[in-house]
């Protein structure tokens, strides 16, 4: 079975009626991820059972949620180190134990920070020109963690991808008695591919793709190859025959093509590809693609949960005041969204002479008109990001911002009022706007 997957960006075709409709008359999928502490022994089969056990003293779980109340399990509290209730399609913030088809996932981070690197070089002729090729890390690493949850998307593109995936080893293990007991991650750097000796690039190719094929013999380990800015080594090869790119280009395509087609049977490698130059990516390759993912500027919503998470995390950290008395965070987007409906004006401060009501309600309307000024102006998930840090460096000032140490309470009480960074953030997105129209 073929597990070459490439995510590259095309117009989307979604049809989110059958989808739910499917979905309805089944249980929803639920994935539960379990991660160990780093020295556990414990088999992964009786930890699952254990944890399976476990979760039938609940009659419903929250989406998403950390789960507590494991410690007191002595098969859990010698191994386990959190308990994660992830990834589901179910549109609920809670369900029904009865209404879940649960997926187990156990993993055991590694510590390391260390990575082997891959050399462009055959040590002959250019051995001056020894530029890294790839660069591999060993998974799950703990350092990639939190990585996941940091993306946000208005559909359910991450679940589309992760259900695939999980669908593709389900596949490949059919046969198989035990899984893989150890991962990694691939990067290839693109350019380094690249030679200036003519016909030398394809070589190039092909002698990464010989230490790609070196890993993937290792049928317990299961291996991921990423291919950011694919195009480079990708570029459509009629372009090529037009004497429009380098000849030495469609050699490297060619290639590229060649060892592709001889590592999808192979049931432990995945390979994903990313590109913001769609229409110059070959055809031939977009073709051996067992998806094709559109991935749009962040809508409304999405850009809602962005800022939120933001606001969140410097509430969290004492850069920006909490407007609550309590430990409440920040409205959710299906609150905000309600609060929109039943309300015609919107508050422009969140004083805290008000009660934690409204100044909630003040607070998600603000945030809500903020992620629609962001979403009118297309700004990316990248410049959202920057927004929080330009605001503070420009309007919030860095004096305002407290050493607060570990000391939480404070935290929640000091730092910059909510207002002034509400401002902020505005004043950035218009100046952003501004930059970028000029650069058009």
């Amino acid at each position: 079975m073929t597990t070459v997957t490439d995510i590259i960006m095309i117009d989307p075709v979604h049809d989110k009626s059958q989808s739910n409709k499917s979905k309805a008359s089944s249980k929803w999928t639920v994935h539960v991820e379990v991660r160990l502490r780093p020295r556990t022994a414990t088999r992964f089969d009786s930890i699952r059972n254990s944890v399976h056990a476990f979760l039938q003293n609940f009659d419903r779980l929250s989406l998403p949620s950390v789960l507590d109340g494991w410690q007191d399990v002595p098969e859990l509290s010698s191994s386990v180190d959190r308990i994660y209730v992830c990834e589901s399609a179910c549109p609920s913030h809670t369900l029904a134990l009865d209404d879940m088809a649960l997926q187990i996932h156990i993993y055991q981070p590694s510590d390391s920070d260390s990575f082997e690197e891959f050399s462009n070089s055959a040590g002959v002729r250019d051995d001056d020109d020894d530029t890294m090729a790839a660069s591999v890390c060993e998974l799950p690493n703990r350092t990639w963690e939190g990585l996941w949850d940091s993306l946000i998307y208005a559909d359910d593109i991450k679940l589309k991808l992760l259900d695939y995936i999980h669908a593709t080893l389900l596949l490949s293990d059919a046969n198989v008695d035990c899984g893989y007991t150890n991962a990694r991650l691939l990067e290839i750097n693109a350019h380094s591919l690249f030679s200036k000796w003519f016909s030398e690039s394809g070589k190039l190719v092909q002698r990464l793709f010989n230490s790609i094929t070196e890993l993937v013999d290792e049928e317990d380990a299961f291996l991921v190859v990423l291919i950011d800015e694919v195009e480079s080594l990708t570029a459509a090869r009629a372009s090529a025959m037009a004497g429009t790119e380098p000849s030495d280009g469609l050699r490297v395509v060619n290639a590229l093509l060649t060892q592709l087609d001889k590592l999808k049977h192979r049931k432990n490698v995945l390979i994903m590809s990313t590109s913001n130059l769609v229409k110059a990516i070959d055809s031939a390759f977009i073709d051996r693609a067992d998806i094709v993912q559109y991935i749009d500027l962040p809508s409304r919503e999405a850009i809602y949960e962005i800022l939120r998470t933001c606001l969140c995390e410097m509430t969290k950290k004492g850069i920006v005041a909490s407007v609550f008395l309590c430990d409440e965070t920040v409205p959710t987007l299906r609150q905000a969204q309600i609060l929109e409906t039943t309300t015609k004006t919107i508050s422009t401060a969140t004083s805290t002479n008000e009660d934690e009501h409204s100044r909630s309600k003040s607070l998600a309307l603000r945030l809500l008109a903020l992620a629609g000024q962001c979403r009118t102006h297309n700004l990316s998930g990248r410049a959202l990001r920057r927004l929080p840090v330009l605001a503070l460096a420009r309007y919030i000032g860095l004096g305002n911002v407290p050493s607060l140490g570990n000391d939480s309470s404070a935290k929640r009480t000091s730092g910059a009022d909510v207002d002034v960074w509400l401002d902020g953030m505005e004043k950035i997105v218009q100046e952003q706007t501004h930059a970028l129209q000029r650069l058009n």
